[in-house]
């Protein structure tokens, strides 16, 4: 399948980002000249949709605007639903960010509606902006569905953004999903933190090709955590996104569920759970010092924003409350979890795997017979066996060689037969191949017998002094495993998506229900290719990399 090329991906892609930039800058400033008649730029940009509480009767229409907007609005048909004003002030470099939402209910299910996004100072007020959406269906029903994450963004001025990243939102819309999953890390704006507003504009900018025309649905990664920006550093991400509600007072946003057709989708915050410490880091050896405006010290080498246990449990409580009403509703099929970080990861040169998530989800993924889990945070694709239950003491400490219980998954089967019963067990995936420049498809093997090997966290690795003054850093995991639940790996290249294609009816499987998943990848789109060194290129070329498919038998 090749995608179309566009004049924004050439810019995109050119490699500096120079040419990006000039015409950015040119398209403001003539926005700007306009607008300055009418009080201020109130032109609607970074346009998305997410669902509402229900996705068959509603959707929220976000966006934010250069300057304040004067009576922010969507329209749809006669009606008029004035947008909420979210605005928030960087606490880095203290710019003020304006971000709108307006909730959009009483729709028509598996209905297509056209919107309109304006307000009194937009400066295409004679042509707004205007796009389409669907809601999703009703009762049992055949639906599509996609996913990456680590998507970072085309403006290769940023750290981490790389061209492919317009190309894979282009690939979102070339498989027209009902919606999209985001798998977190969105922009990696914490990484470029004095114009971390920017990275975030040009991220919201490059997503509207898709996301003004199906929900994007995202998850907190470790690179939402921002200093400065609320008290886990998410003020940057909740001001940009309205999710359906988790009625947990003082958490909302963080996680999330919904449910369509047969398929209830429960978003999460790993964040709170894992070991490792990835949140915002100031390496040194200077201090990272804030805009003057914002009154906040500076940040001395060393410091970390680590948020491991933020929620105090609410979220874990939360998580098996919703679960359990989701086996019990005889109208769900079908359970999908979205997180960030991974419990099952061989990438010998990312992440890794984590301890926390094995400790406090999994056995809550068992006991309620969870599906699927979506990750992101290693910059490849990989797909586990069913896994439930753990092995004990199967572990060794990477320093020492001592055994570690790190709670392996167990893999239910080791054939890789192309169909597997989820009721027998869970089903990982690693998708964090949306587009950043640090593709990572390089996996772990054990150099003693051969065997698939994973890294582990079993323990903070908070930042340590290296032999540079003033410079510190954090450790890799602290802990291997021989991973055995460790099915297929995509060692050609790190970036790709993964297509769902859900199917209530039971005819077709023996009286099962199914979810034929197929993953798509970018070849030779890696900035340098790990196995030969050579410097790719962006690519619009997204060709079947595998097909499998999950079955479990239907409710009542």
């Amino acid at each position: 399948m090749r995608l179309p090329v566009s004049r924004r991906q050439v810019l995109a892609a050119g490699g500096t980002g120079l040419l990006a930039a000039t015409a950015n800058a040119s398209r403001a400033a003539a926005r700007t000249r306009r607008a300055r008649t009418t009080g201020g730029d109130g032109t609607p940009e970074q346009i998305h949709l997410t669902w509402g509480e229900n996705p068959a009767t509603g959707v929220v229409v976000s966006w934010a605007s250069p300057e304040p907007a004067s009576r922010p609005r969507v329209r749809i048909g006669q009606r008029v639903i004035p947008a909420q004003p979210r605005p928030y002030t960087d606490g880095l470099n203290g710019e003020t960010v304006w971000t709108y939402h307006a909730r959009v209910d009483g729709l028509r299910a598996g209905a297509t509606y056209a919107y309109m996004v304006t307000a009194d100072n937009d400066s295409n007020a004679a042509d707004p902006f205007s796009a389409t959406f669907r809601t999703a269906p009703s009762g049992r029903a055949a639906f599509r569905f996609t996913s990456f994450g680590d998507l970072a963004t085309p403006n290769t001025d940023w750290v981490l953004s790389y061209g492919q990243s317009a190309y894979a939102v282009d690939a979102v819309e070339s498989f027209q999903p009902l919606f999209h999953l985001l798998n977190g890390d969105l922009c990696y704006a914490d990484l470029n933190p004095t114009v971390q507003p920017a990275v975030w504009r040009d991220f919201g900018n490059n997503n509207q090709t898709s996301a003004a025309s199906r929900p994007w649905m995202p998850c907190l990664g470790n690179h939402e955590v921002e200093f400065d920006n609320g008290s886990q550093g998410f003020t940057s991400y909740l001001s940009r996104y309205t999710l359906p509600d988790n009625h947990v007072s003082g958490f909302g946003g963080r996680w999330y569920s919904f449910r369509i057709g047969s398929v209830l989708f429960v978003s999460l915050d790993a964040d709170d759970v894992v070991y490792q410490d990835a949140g915002a880091f100031v390496a040194g050896p200077t201090a990272l010092t804030p805009a003057a405006s914002t009154g906040h010290p500076a940040i001395e080498p060393g410091t970390s924003f680590y948020v491991r246990g933020y929620s105090g449990g609410a979220q874990t409580g939360w998580l098996e409350r919703t679960l359990a009403a989701g086996r019990d509703d005889p109208a769900v099929d079908w359970i999908v979890v979205q997180m960030h970080q991974c419990a099952c990861s061989s990438s010998a040169t990312g992440n890794g795997s984590d301890l926390g998530i094995r400790q406090q989800w999994l056995p809550l993924f068992d006991r309620y017979q969870v599906d699927l889990v979506l990750n992101g945070h290693d910059h490849d694709y990989e797909r586990s066996f069913p896994v439930r239950g753990a092995d004990a003491d199967a572990g060794h400490e990477t320093a020492t060689g001592a055994v570690v219980n790190t709670l392996r998954p167990h893999p239910v089967t080791t054939t890789d037969g192309g169909v597997f019963d989820t009721s027998q067990g869970t089903v990982h995936l690693i998708l964090g191949c949306g587009g950043t420049d640090a593709n990572l498809d390089d996996y772990g093997a054990d150099t003693a017998d051969g065997q698939r090997q994973a890294k582990v966290f079993t323990r903070a690795n908070r930042p340590v002094l290296t032999s540079t003054a003033d410079v510190y850093a954090r450790a890799a995991a602290d802990a291997t495993e021989d991973a055995i639940w460790s099915a297929k790996r995509d060692t050609s290249t790190g970036y790709g998506i993964a297509v769902f294609d859900v199917n209530p009816d039971p005819a077709d499987f023996g009286g099962q229900t199914s979810i034929t998943v197929t993953q798509y990848h970018a070849v030779g789109a890696d900035p340098v290719n790990p196995a030969t060194g050579a410097k790719g290129a962006p690519t619009p070329d997204y060709t079947e990399f595998e097909t499998f498919t999950l079955v479990r038998p239907r409710r009542a």
